[in-house]
């Protein structure tokens, strides 16, 4: 787990630079940030070694892959699903066509984002893959008419 850890200006600035620009050399990102390369990576070193920066990703067009269809789906556990729990999150982390997935508050357990190929797909997998897992007992989806913002980059300090 994260502790708090305090970001001056400089780290902000090198933070908000790669949330835009994850490509970037360190000769790039030194002179975005008006630093000299060497400090500029014992930062962004730093950075990393702390957990506050995680991973970095190649974000790609669904569509251009032929996965036309994002659906939101809202899953309800059984009465007394906790033995399930591990089984569920197993199985809903190696399933390629879950994005992402949230425990979440209210009348379903968790919120999956999920995409397919087309609506015959996305049935199939909620009817034949996701229905079929540990201590699952209600499915609804959403299907995503339109993608209006989609990013990764948190909202940093000012």
């Amino acid at each position: 787990m994260l502790q708090n850890v305090e970001f001056d200006r400089i780290d902000l600035k090198l933070l908000s630079f790669l949330q835009e620009h994850g490509r970037a050399s360190n000769l790039e990102l030194a002179q975005a940030i008006s630093l000299s390369p060497s400090q500029c990576h014992r930062r962004h070193r730093r950075l990393e070694q702390l957990g506050v920066i995680t991973r970095y990703e190649t974000r790609l067009h669904a569509g251009a892959l032929g996965l036309g269809v994002v659906a939101f789906v809202h899953v309800a556990m059984e009465k007394g699903h906790i033995p399930n729990l591990h089984k569920f999150t197993r199985a809903i982390c190696v399933l390629p066509q879950v994005l992402e997935c949230f425990s979440v508050t209210g009348d379903f357990d968790y919120v999956l984002k999920v995409v397919a190929r087309d609506l015959k797909s996305l049935s199939q997998f909620l009817m034949d893959t996701l229905m079929g897992l540990p201590g699952v007992s209600n499915v609804r989806s959403s299907v995503c008419l339109d993608e209006i913002k989609s990013t990764g980059s948190l909202p940093l300090p000012q």
